[in-house]
């Protein structure tokens, strides 16, 4: 039988003073540091007028520190934050005055923040993110967060349709934008009761594309005015279109690709055939065709863009951070709106889900 032991591993680690020591995350105060936390206060002035004992900067680690716990009670999470600080002597607040100090902060300072850390992550060149020189990003959307059946909710966000009738909970759409290899997250909206189609709420999300870009997304995303919008930005699309889209063939080209036009927009379509043979012998076959602005086809063969289509599935990988641990606990907390809002989000559920579980996605 192998030999068991306990190790116990001491670690020095520096807080703020005061009723500001409870501003901690450990490591990830490193890539949110209090500087950080203190400058998006001051831009969106929701600094608190005196000296609390829950002062503003740490309601923005409290609700970082709510969705990194996110099955977990505002009492209990608070404990976590302030497990190491037993000998401070510091207040221990109610779950009322939690839930206030969220209301006083709003969703203004966690979302300028989601903003200012939201920005590619990969330098030039590395694999996986770059293809010739074009940087992958992709959209996609979920719609599996759910949120308290509350009234205030359910005005906000409905409830959605179902096989077997309307769903329990009202759910959030969610639409984000991610660099593909690193998954890392460069925008995120979220769209209400009349806001379900994932394509408006994309367009929200175009600001944010580059030149050098590469967008890769699902056949929900081939509008034309969506890919007309991105191209106009300085990015370049490869984007599976839709079976009832049929666009009219311009140009043969030497790899099997053909040249198009979508609303005025010059692109090349690349069908690709698949075929899947299961261990078992099965054998299943499905259809591709795909739109790209990459019109070189030199530069850009038809087998390589096949074969760099799949590389949106990252963003699902992605998701995952909502859907199973976002979203552990079945539903976010936040029962009512809280009095607030940005961009049509109620302050509760949009802060919790829109902008501080991106943070750590």
């Amino acid at each position: 039988m192998n030999d068991c032991a306990m190790v116990t591993v001491p670690c020095l680690i520096t807080v703020a003073a005061g009723v500001l020591a409870p501003g901690h995350l450990g490591e990830l105060t490193r890539y949110l540091p209090f500087e950080l936390a203190d400058d998006v206060l001051e831009s969106t002035r929701t600094v608190q007028k005196r000296m609390r004992a829950l002062p503003s900067r740490v309601g923005i680690y409290f609700v970082l520190a709510l969705a990194l716990f996110p099955g977990v009670g505002y009492l209990r999470v608070w404990g976590k934050m302030t497990a190491a600080l037993e000998d401070l002597g510091l207040p221990r607040p109610s779950e009322k005055a939690l839930r206030d100090l969220r209301r006083r902060l709003g969703p203004a300072p966690v979302k300028a923040m989601f903003e200012s850390v939201a920005v590619p992550l990969a330098p030039p060149g590395t694999p996986g993110v770059f293809y010739q020189g074009l940087r992958t990003v992709a959209f996609d959307g979920l719609n599996s967060v759910k949120v308290p059946d509350s009234g205030r909710n359910r005005s906000w966000l409905g409830k959605t349709m179902t096989c077997l009738g309307l769903a329990g909970y009202p759910a959030m759409r969610m639409v984000v934008l991610a660099e593909t290899g690193t998954r890392g997250l460069l925008g995120a909206v979220i769209g209400g009761k009349g806001e379900r189609s994932e394509v408006p709420l994309a367009r929200k999300l175009v600001p944010l594309l580059r030149e050098g870009m590469l967008l890769l997304a699902d056949r929900a995303y081939d509008a034309a005015d969506l890919l007309k919008e991105a191209a106009a930005a300085g990015a370049h699309v490869l984007v599976r279109g839709s079976a009832a889209r049929k666009p009219p063939v311009l140009e043969v080209l030497p790899d099997g690709s053909y040249l198009s036009r979508i609303d005025g927009l010059g692109v090349r379509i690349i069908e690709a055939a698949l075929d899947v043979h299961g261990a078992d012998g099965t054998r299943l076959g499905d259809g591709y065709r795909l739109i790209t602005t990459l019109l070189d086809w030199r530069r850009y063969p038809a087998g390589e863009l096949i074969h760099l289509y799949h590389e949106r599935w990252e963003i699902e990988i992605g998701h995952r951070w909502h859907r199973s641990s976002c979203a552990a606990f079945s539903w976010l907390r936040s029962f009512v709106a809280a009095g607030f809002c940005f961009g049509g989000c109620p302050a509760g559920a949009g802060i919790e889900a829109g902008w501080a579980c991106p943070a750590f996605a």
